[in-house]
């Protein structure tokens, strides 16, 4: 009996490879196929219905048990990801970063090209600068901000510094006292480069960017910017939002997609009127406190369930689950968020069937329904290639 519970318990090593990545890892030899699917999605964030598993040339079934189709210790498999099932920050390519980048958040800050300085600047632009308060060195290949911009002071109402090499932030952002846009984004900013405490002093400021970075934590501070309705904090390695960030009340959106966050602090669903998705685990139930809300994106995620208290967001109109691990959805939302037109969560074990069962659909229909004969009746459908039904029309099979 004791060398039959040993057999049965019997552990084995194998090997996976994927991509130039190979990955050893060591399981139950009684385990399933399924199970192992598991086991890389910790390791590759790749969905285990975006695997396929190769043996000898032959595509396994995720439910046979590996001793079944002959998996023993030391065999080397070949795993193989189908496109857009590769979760959180590591799913976008710094090729595509780039050109995301370019038109975010454009409506909001805007992008102003200019020319590449040196060292020096001439007076004309400085000139200028002051009298419109408007500062763009985008892409000017500057390490460190030139002394002749700290000293516009409070002139100043909008910064960018975009798509440089800038690695800190000087205190002196403190002076600018009429700030009211800042844009960060691309630099090699770190945690410690950024003097917070200055920056938390721009009480004017409404909009701030600083995606990707390589910031690893929000601090306290942001609190602090008591005026704030855009932050895009996207694209770093951000592992936590403070509590802090729930003094923002005029806070309208926010972006830390792309980021290793597992939870969100419970007061930023007092405020938002936006968020979209980063590597979420749990979508906390208190997101229905934030009754403004418009907007939500928590795709590419690996949410489970959705709160049935998003039914108390009256104003909501998105909502993106794209691509997360949930197979139901509650009905209270689609009947009690009688705004709501756009529904996604395709990528997900629900169908479309599934979706038409569900309490309150009829509702909801119509109203997605109505937008789209709208879109129609105006020529805004664009590139698309029809009527989205919100999910995948038939159950995820293993190729």
């Amino acid at each position: 009996m004791e060398d039959g519970v040993s057999k049965d318990k019997k552990e084995i090593s194998i090997t996976v490879k994927y991509g130039t990545n190979s990955y050893a890892i060591s399981v139950s030899s009684n385990a399933s196929v399924k199970d192992l699917m598991g086991r890389l999605q910790e390791l590759t964030n790749i969905l285990p219905r975006g695997q396929k598993l190769i043996f000898k040339g032959k595509v396994l079934d995720p439910e046979s048990t590996l001793a079944a189709v002959k998996v023993t210790n030391g065999a080397k498999l070949m795993l193989v990801a189908s496109e857009g099932v590769q979760q959180g920050g590591s799913s976008s390519s710094t090729k595509s970063a780039k050109s995301v980048l370019q038109s975010k958040f454009k409506s909001v800050i805007g992008s102003i090209s200019v020319p590449k300085i040196g060292k020096t600047i001439e007076k004309g632009r400085i000139g200028n600068w002051q009298a419109t308060g408007i500062v763009s060195l985008r892409e000017s290949r500057i390490q460190t901000v030139p002394k002749d911009v700290w000293a516009l002071g409070a002139s100043v109402r909008i910064l960018d510094l975009s798509l440089n090499s800038i690695k800190a932030l000087s205190p002196e952002i403190g002076s600018f006292t009429n700030l009211q846009k800042l844009r960060l984004s691309n630099n090699g900013l770190t945690d410690s480069s950024i003097s917070w405490q200055s920056l938390s002093s721009l009480k004017a400021l409404s909009s701030f960017a600083v995606d990707h970075n390589k910031l690893t934590s929000l601090p306290a501070e942001i609190g602090q910017l008591t005026s704030l309705k855009h932050l895009d904090a996207s694209h770093n390695q951000i592992q936590n939002v403070p509590d802090e960030i729930g003094n923002c009340s005029l806070l309208e959106k926010i972006d830390v997609s792309h980021n290793q966050l597992s939870s969100l602090p419970l007061q930023v669903y007092k405020t938002l009127t936006g968020i979209c998705d980063s590597i979420i685990k749990v979508m906390p139930g208190s997101l229905g406190q934030c009754t403004h809300l418009s907007e939500v994106d928590f795709s590419a995620n690996f949410l489970k369930d959705v709160p049935s208290s998003l039914s108390k967001l009256l104003y909501l109109k998105v909502l993106n689950l794209d691509n997360n691990a949930l197979t139901n959805f509650p009905g209270e939302i689609l009947s009690g968020c009688l705004e709501l037109i756009t529904l996604s969560v395709h990528g997900n074990e629900i169908t479309v069937e599934k979706l038409r069962e569900t309490e309150g659909w009829p509702e909801f229909d119509r109203r997605r329904k109505s937008k789209y004969t709208k879109q129609i009746d105006f020529n805004v459908i664009g590139s698309s290639n029809g009527f989205d039904e919100g999910a995948d029309p038939e159950k995820f099979s293993h190729w």
